[in-house]
């Protein structure tokens, strides 16, 4: 927590990320709350509107190999502004849709603004100005972020129950415009990235982690973004099908966000005391243990509030993780990089992820989408023991 203390302009960038991740990754969680309501308008089948969602993921994946050269030769600052104004008619789009294909053309726009302005955008920014410290940086943006779904369903599901959902696309729209982007232009510090000794020193580093240590990162951090992007898209279906009623679903699914920021808080004030690898570790062992526990409890209220409780510590604590993994393998100038190559089966595990999950469900009930989500949870808990027997010396050293 020192350079909340030591660098100013660090904690005023840190609270215009929290402003605007949230407003970005709470918009686009509208068919969590809504879907229903969209597929009646649409005539679309809900797993075909969570299909939106998967767009958007897909879109994001592939647009950010190519953002990475935007990132090292413009610096994030303008990227993230570039995003935002894309994302504006994006919404104003969905808001005018009446049929799929332009519900579906929404999200592919929406989709190429969250490649610029969603997570890697933001860490790739805190890694300009934080360098070493970017780890806290993230884990100190993420006590906020993380209350997106606390925040949004509830407004989400205000908004829509008096404007209905094409009217809150349109103040989505109008709250990027006039809030997101002025923050970016204004609030921001001008680049200024590591361009001297320090970071051309290091490249020769990079190269010495080998291939397939970079395949188990993104095996381990892909299979974890399949779970937990997709339970959390899914969370109130998911737990409708359990049997809660649709009420207490949501007051289940919109404390999942604090909890998450509590796991993350955690994380946070250990400092420098445990790396990524450290704390995916943990997370990871979290995880399936919680889909295991509703797995066999037959909705009961009480295992569902154990769920919610160690299931949102873990997928709290593992957003820390796969944003803070490659740090341990990689220096600052080839942070952006490494995260821009991730970003794709990342994003493209999370696009596959809500479809499938709530089409499982729709099939086959919670039992389904639980027991392959569980699969792939021991599977990244697998990767992150194999992960850390590689950690790098030094990295091991800080992470005691």
């Amino acid at each position: 927590m020192r350079f909340l203390k030591s660098d100013g302009r660090l904690v005023g960038v840190l609270l215009v990320l929290a402003i605007t991740q949230l407003v970005g990754w709470g918009t686009i969680g509208l068919p969590a709350i809504v879907g229903r309501d969209l597929a009646a308008d649409l005539g679309m089948s809900l797993p075909a509107v969570f299909a939106g969602t998967s767009v958007l993921y897909v879109t994001m994946g592939l647009c950010a190999p190519w953002l990475a050269k935007s990132y090292a030769r413009h610096g994030a600052r303008k990227v993230m502004m570039a995003g935002t104004l894309v994302a504006v008619p994006g919404f104003i789009l969905l808001s005018f849709a009446r049929e799929p294909l332009l519900y579906f053309g929404a999200w592919l726009v929406l989709g190429m603004a969250g490649s610029a302005t969603l997570s890697t955008g933001a860490y790739i920014l805190l890694n300009e100005i934080a360098g070493r410290q970017a780890k806290s940086a993230i884990g100190a943006l993420m006590l906020v972020t993380g209350l997106s779904s606390s925040i949004f369903w509830p407004t989400t599901s205000f908004l829509s129950s008096h404007l209905g959902w094409r009217g809150t696309c349109l103040v989505y729209a109008a709250v990027l415009l006039l809030v997101s982007l002025p923050l970016y232009a204004f609030a921001v510090p001008r680049r200024s990235v590591v361009t001297g000794g320090g970071a051309a020193a290091k490249p020769a580093h990079v190269p010495a982690t080998p291939r397939s240590t970079f395949g188990l990162v993104v095996c381990a951090v892909t299979l974890n973004a399949f779970v937990t992007f997709g339970l959390s898209s899914v969370l109130i279906e998911l737990l409708r099908a359990e049997g809660l009623p649709p009420a207490q679903a949501l007051a289940f699914g919109s404390m999942l966000g604090v909890i998450q920021v509590s796991a993350r808080g955690l994380d946070f004030l250990g400092g420098g005391r445990w790396d990524g690898i450290t704390t995916g570790l943990v997370a990871s062992t979290a995880l399936p243990l919680s889909m295991l526990l509703l797995m066999v409890s037959d909705g009961v209220t009480w295992a569902v509030a154990v769920f919610i409780l160690v299931y949102g510590a873990g997928s709290g604590a593992m957003a820390v993780a796969r944003a803070t993994i490659p740090l341990v393998f990689y220096d600052q100038a080839e942070f952006a990089k490494a995260m821009s190559m991730i970003a794709l089966p990342l994003n493209l595990a999370s696009a596959l992820s809500p479809p499938l999950l709530v089409g499982l469900i729709t099939q086959f009930g919670g039992r389904g989408a639980l027991g392959l989500t569980f699969v792939c949870s021991c599977a990244a808990l697998l990767m992150l023991v194999l992960l850390g027997r590689r950690r790098p010396q030094v990295a091991a050293a800080g992470a005691i």
